[in-house]
């Protein structure tokens, strides 16, 4: 089950200097990075990391927003313009856009057992509002639908993990090369694994 998973310190995280932190949060638990990178991501790489084709994951975007909007109250009409789960996925995903595209990112690949549910557990809920302490959500942001949207930009959550394995490979080839993925032993392999 050693699997390779894409993480992505977003601009909000290097901004605020937690790479060092969240780096340390990963190999603590024993996950290994087999590739890093700082870069500055072109729209065309940030258009394929979050693709309008994907029509589940951006009305997966506009259903969490509506259950936030829902919990506080709030008319998604009125805030957003749309009650269309599919419609204010699209908004969000423009703004995600233009947000991992205006600063610097950490790529990172982490590989180790089951290192896509173990990054997932660490990383949190993708609405830090709603992310359990402990982890770096939960940790380090606070941000919410509603008060992101009223802001007219996407959740500052620090962070992006791939969803599955499947996702993982497809974003891993988006970043990286397989000529920048490296193979070598950490001295907990032959504890761990």
């Amino acid at each position: 089950m050693i699997q390779q998973t894409l993480v992505l310190l977003k601009p909000d995280a290097v901004k605020r200097g937690l790479i060092g932190e969240i780096i340390k949060r990963f190999e603590r638990v024993g996950l290994k990075i087999v590739a890093c990178k700082l870069v500055k991501p072109s729209k065309d790489l940030a258009d394929k990391h979050y693709p309008l084709e994907r029509q589940e994951f951006v009305e997966g975007i506009g259903k969490k927003t509506l259950e936030n909007y829902k919990e506080m109250g709030v008319d998604p009409v009125s805030e957003i313009g749309s009650s269309d789960p599919y419609e204010i996925g699209k908004i969000v995903r423009g703004w995600l856009v233009e947000m991992i595209t205006s600063d610097p990112v950490l790529a990172i690949v982490l590989e180790g057992p089951n290192a896509v549910e173990i990054v997932r557990k660490l990383v949190g809920h993708t609405l830090p509002v709603k992310a359990d302490p402990g982890t770096i959500r939960g940790d380090f942001s606070f941000d919410s639908a509603f008060f992101a949207n009223a802001k007219k930009r996407p959740i500052k959550n620090l962070i992006h993990a791939s969803g599955n394995p499947e996702e993982a490979e497809y974003e891993i080839s988006l970043w990286f090369t397989k000529d920048e993925i490296h193979n070598y032993k950490r001295s907990e392999e032959e504890v761990m694994y």
